[in-house]
């Protein structure tokens, strides 16, 4: 899913080109079916071939995977999270993204988020 999400849309043979340690084309294609099945994954036909793409949006999908991580890794809690984020070596951020971060704080205070 999340090579699906970074090409928006792609064939069997583009994703499975993009795993490491890829798996058989005939896994991947099964795998892709699956997720079909399940709702996850929509198909478009292109000739002889499907083309496959989510069946959420990308924001959707970013704000489920930041909350699993969130749960996960950091037990619920945003701030450490966030400390993370803010520890991490190419995380240097420039005067500008420092202002829009603290807007969107002070917007989330504001609302009593």
């Amino acid at each position: 899913m999340d090579i699906v999400h970074e090409l928006q849309r792609a064939p069997a043979a583009q994703i499975r080109a993009r795993m490491a340690d890829a798996p058989s084309y005939s896994a991947v294609r099964s795998t892709l079916r699956i997720l079909v099945e399940k709702g996850e994954l929509k198909t478009e036909s292109d000739g002889t071939r499907y083309i496959y793409s989510s069946t959420v949006s990308a924001s959707v999908a970013r704000r489920s995977a930041l909350q699993h991580v969130v749960r996960t890794f950091f037990g619920g809690s945003v701030e450490g999270a966030v400390s993370t984020l803010l520890e991490l070596e190419h995380g240097n951020l420039s005067g500008e993204d420092k202002a829009r971060i603290q807007a969107l704080i002070d917007r989330a205070v504001e609302e009593g988020r």
